[in-house]
């Protein structure tokens, strides 16, 4: 018996230019996206095969939460976790740098070492296809929708299931 669901599923695929069985194995992990260097990576990839938990983090340098680098850095010392931060330029010009100016700012200022990401849009008409995946969720305080501001964050786990977190929500509270 074909269910309708099937028939659904097997078009949407085909309209995609995929199989039905891409479909239901795609996952957050595997999305694509630029490195600070410009070469195509992943969160699985990034991760190796001792990360169980991501943290994903749109940043900014000139923002009043930048300041949650402190505890972005105390985090990603955490056995099994991977901060990985987004630089993103779109609320309020916050982010104006170079991925060089970006890079040195946070090691100097907060010693960060874990990894930025090329800088991407998090939201609007060049959404990162990471960030249309991320905002599918609803957060903690009941929000769904585009990313509100700097330093929302996004935790996802080893099979992809994504937790969504408020820019004032503080890291220390979530890990």
């Amino acid at each position: 018996m074909v269910h309708w669901f099937t028939l659904y599923d097997n078009c949407y695929a085909k309209l995609i230019g995929v199989t039905t069985l891409e479909v239901y194995m795609s996952n957050i992990l595997d999305v694509t996206f630029d490195d600070m260097n410009g070469n195509p990576q992943t969160l699985r990839k990034l991760g190796g095969s001792s990360t169980n938990t991501w943290l994903v983090v749109n940043v900014a340098s000139a923002c009043g939460l930048t300041k949650q680098y402190t505890d972005l850095q105390q985090v990603s010392a955490k056995e099994g976790l991977l901060v990985v931060g987004f630089p993103c330029n779109q609320f309020g010009g916050q982010e104006p740098g170079t991925h060089e100016e970006i890079c040195q700012f946070t090691s100097e200022t907060f010693g960060v070492d874990f990894p930025l990401m090329g800088k991407i849009d998090v939201k609007g008409e060049n959404q990162s296809p990471i960030y249309e995946e991320l905002t599918k969720v609803t957060g903690s305080d009941g929000y769904l929708g585009a990313v509100r501001w700097n330093f929302e964050k996004f935790l996802i786990d080893k099979e992809g299931n994504k937790t969504r977190f408020s820019s004032q929500s503080s890291v220390i509270n979530i890990i």
